[in-house]
């Protein structure tokens, strides 16, 4: 295993996308509680600044989906809080519904934000990061980027890549200090999977998954699953008979998610349509 320079979050610059609540403030929480600078950065202005009121750091609008934003984001953040050490990319959404169900405007954005919003803050963190010859990325991705759910193929398919670009990227920059991790949590307990009864699969809480990421920068670990045991069982999925898989996803009612389970789901979903129907008129 490579040998990466230690990196003591007492004093270092953190910043960390969709912060404003559920997982991004959690793990703002818990880095602030550590001694960490955190640039928090959200679309939602508003949440990112109740976010820096309550637990230190500085509030930026940001829209990971844009470049230029991103870019103004981390140019502000560097400004306030010093060169970047860590930089966690948590901001995503999750719409679902079948796949042909599902608006174009309405798959683009989910790519846009959980793909090309990881892809974003890399490449521009990373320059930084190398030639300082140390740094942390921590890409927050999701079970569902190793077991496909129906009613999740274009969030299956975001989080599949964000894995895979973590796993490549990794070895790309260990030899010169940088370490790129991918925390893979189950369904979480906030807006983005409000509604979906996805169970046997748990529901975890932010502030588990926040303790994965910070977990991360003293391990260094390629991937972390929250709970631990769901990376066991995504693998044993992979490996099992498609006859034994589908009889226990036909015992699990694994065709939830195609539908809207509440309203609470409903809601979510009305709120992403809006956001993207006002994106595409802007």
């Amino acid at each position: 295993m490579t040998k990466y320079p230690d990196l003591d979050l007492d004093g270092a610059h953190v910043a960390i996308t969709g912060a404003g609540q559920g997982i991004g403030r959690a793990t703002a929480e818990r880095m602030a509680a550590l001694g960490a600078r955190v640039s928090i950065g959200d679309l939602d202005l508003e949440a990112a600044k109740r976010t820096a009121a309550d637990i230190g750091g500085t509030a930026h609008h940001l829209d990971v989906a844009d470049p230029a934003s991103f870019a103004a984001f981390l140019g502000e953040a560097e400004q306030a809080n010093g060169p970047l050490a860590v930089l966690v990319n948590n901001a995503g959404i999750m719409p679902n519904g079948g796949f042909l169900d599902l608006s174009d405007a309405l798959h683009r954005a989910t790519m846009e934000v959980n793909v090309f919003g990881v892809v974003h803050g890399m490449r521009l963190a990373l320059p930084g990061m190398l030639e300082r010859g140390r740094g942390h990325i921590v890409n927050v991705a999701s079970l569902a980027g190793k077991f496909p759910v129906k009613g999740l193929a274009i969030y299956n398919a975001s989080k599949f890549a964000v894995v895979g670009l973590t796993a490549a990227t990794r070895l790309e920059y260990a030899p010169h200090g940088v370490s790129v991790s991918a925390v893979l949590p189950s369904a979480v307990d906030t807006a983005l999977a409000s509604g979906l009864d996805m169970r046997p699969i748990p529901k975890v809480k932010p502030g588990r998954i926040a303790d994965a990421v910070v977990a991360s920068v003293r391990t260094r670990a390629a991937e972390i699953a929250v709970p631990g045991y769901v990376g066991a069982l995504a693998t044993l999925a992979a490996v099992t008979p498609e006859p034994a898989l589908n009889a226990f996803r036909r015992l699990m009612r694994d065709d939830r998610a195609l539908r809207p389970d509440s309203p609470e789901r409903d809601g979510y979903r009305a709120r992403l349509d809006q956001d993207t129907h006002r994106e595409e008129n802007a």
